[in-house]
């Protein structure tokens, strides 16, 4: 099959299309002829600090397909049924919290391929409202932004939520969820086209990211910030918090030590609160949110699989607004 794949120390630069070993389905599993998938940071991440990097690798959490073939114990599935993969594995219910979750493609070859073989409980029927590329970038993003607002955010409809660095696609989510509830919204960023896209999907406030937020006469109080970007920005977070305040870190896109005053934390109640990806259970819940209400991913730009290390180049830029998408049709 082709495929993307990864080996040797750096980043992007190393990947390379080249032709690579699919396998077939073992007793539980199911083999997906991949139509689309989806780039996220993470797979950057993974490329800069792989344990063995002499080994070849494919990356790649994000992907949607056909079922191509079904081990022999697994039942409830056809060939050829269309379906979006949730990309964590082996993390069922939400309550029970892994050391650390385990992700396809890292250490697992994943989606930057013709096919991918992956446990059946990772399957799930595509929403039938939305195209190939949306449904390819829909599973890491959706998930991590569902349980960050909902999980352990705890939003409620008519609550205000905070998002510093609109574009990504997580961000670009969060967005579209807390709108679908009746929750107010204000983002920042330091572009004037990504406040124009952010308020076009119903964002009610955009600030410059440069721009003292505290002092900004239309900025009213929040109830939740939903972080990124860490400490380059989490010292002007707690003036802006309601009492009972939250804010849930799911990132660190610039420093990871933070200054923090306990006094400001504990006198007005606020919570800080760490989330990364989600359960099975959640998946569920979050395919379930997005038919519900319709929502459908923000596709920036969409590459051919040949030129995965040109859509890395658009993602790296942090020029993009919503997900960069993969076509691996045939």
């Amino acid at each position: 099959m082709k495929a993307i794949t990864h080996e040797g120390s750096g980043g992007h630069e190393r990947l390379k299309f080249t032709d690579a070993a699919d396998r077939r389905p073992g007793s539980n599993e199911i083999k997906v002829r991949l139509k689309s998938a989806g780039l996220n940071h993470r797979d950057l991440f993974v490329m800069q600090d792989r344990p063995q990097p002499d080994l070849s690798w494919i990356p790649g959490s994000d992907g949607a397909g056909t079922i191509e073939e079904i081990g022999p114990e697994v039942e409830g599935f056809s060939v050829g049924k269309e379906v979006v993969i949730h990309p964590t594995l082996g993390w069922k219910r939400s309550a029970d919290l892994p050391k650390v979750p385990e992700i396809l493609g890292g250490p697992t070859d994943g989606t930057f391929a013709e096919f991918v073989t992956i446990p059946a409980e990772n399957v799930f029927p595509k929403p039938t409202f939305l195209s190939w590329a949306e449904a390819g970038v829909l599973p890491l993003s959706a998930l991590t932004a569902y349980r960050a607002l909902f999980s352990q955010g705890k939003l409620q409809a008519g609550e205000h939520l905070l998002i510093p660095g609109i574009g990504g696609g997580v961000a670009s989510y969060a967005l579209m969820m807390a709108k679908a509830i009746r929750a107010s919204v204000t983002v920042t960023s330091r572009s004037k086209e990504k406040l124009r896209k952010a308020i076009e999907l119903e964002a009610d406030y955009g600030m410059d990211s440069g721009a003292d937020w505290a002092a900004d006469p239309n900025m009213h109080k929040v109830d939740l910030i939903l972080d990124s970007i860490g400490g380059a920005v989490f010292p002007r977070f707690f003036p802006l918090l309601n009492p009972g305040g939250r804010i849930v870190s799911l990132g660190a896109g610039t420093e990871a030590q933070i200054e923090l005053s306990l006094r400001e934390l504990f006198f007005s109640q606020f919570s800080l609160i760490g989330t990364s990806m989600g359960s099975r259970e959640e998946f569920i819940e979050m395919l379930h949110f997005i038919e519900t209400h319709r929502i459908r991913p923000v596709v920036d730009s969409v590459y051919p699989l040949s030129d995965t290390a040109k859509a890395f180049d658009r993602l790296t830029s942090g020029e993009q607004f919503g997900n960069v998408s993969i076509s691996i049709a045939r």
